[in-house]
């Protein structure tokens, strides 16, 4: 095992003890079902589909013509499982508040996982083949979404059919949801990984320095 192995396995352990296990607060909780609703509605939203409601009577009366992109079939479709998506984040403990939820693999996770894969010995708690199933935070931030949407459906509805010029955190989040004092992680903004990278690029400088005291010593 090199200096630099052993330093970044150091720095992941820190990170790890420093970021105890924290379950989801509301502002969290409401701030990604409105991040992924918005997302699932962005999807559909330029349909030129239109559908047919009702049915045809013996009077040959039509059935009514309504857009696809302002229809109730389209929220109802998008709201569908929406907490599920929830499932596809990680927490990634080397970035502060809101920021620790994410997609894709962490930094410190991916350290962890190519350290095991250089042969180090490396302990979570659980096995290796369960290190990238759902945390218990992130479960519990899709158990809190189902309730969330459950408990200000109408609310969504409201939105989607009269408010959709605001965007959907500011009319849920902000006016329903959350008192002043929970909004602070909808202020929180991605300014890039600065956690564990720009520490290890330390731990290289210091272990390759420490490499060049080893080597003057010997000779």
């Amino acid at each position: 095992m090199t200096i630099f192995a052993l330093a970044l396995f150091w720095l992941c352990s820190c990170v790890i003890a420093d970021q105890d296990e924290r379950l989801p607060n509301k502002c969290e909780v409401c701030k990604f079902l409105t991040v992924e609703l918005q997302a699932a509605l962005e999807k559909t939203g330029r349909s030129k589909e239109v559908l047919e409601l009702g049915e045809v009577l013996d009077t040959g009366k039509r059935r009514r013509k309504i857009k696809y992109n302002t229809s109730e079939t389209r929220l109802t479709e998008a709201v569908d499982n929406i907490c599920e998506r929830i499932l596809q984040y990680n927490v990634h403990a080397e970035r502060p508040g809101s920021l620790r939820y994410a997609k894709g693999a962490s930094q410190t996770m991916t350290t962890l996982k190519n350290l095991v894969h250089k042969g180090v010995k490396v302990e979570l708690g659980l096995p290796f083949e369960l290190w990238d199933e759902p945390s218990v935070e992130v479960s519990d931030m899709k158990k809190q979404c189902e309730t969330m949407l459950e408990q200000y459906e109408e609310v969504v509805e409201d939105w989607y059919f009269h408010h959709q010029e605001q965007r959907l955190e500011n009319f849920l989040c902000e006016s329903h949801v959350l008192e002043t004092s929970e909004q602070e992680c909808l202020k929180e903004m991605w300014k890039g990984d600065t956690g564990i990278k720009g520490r290890a690029e330390e731990a290289t400088s210091d272990s390759a320095e420490e490499g060049k005291m080893h080597d003057a010593g010997e000779l």
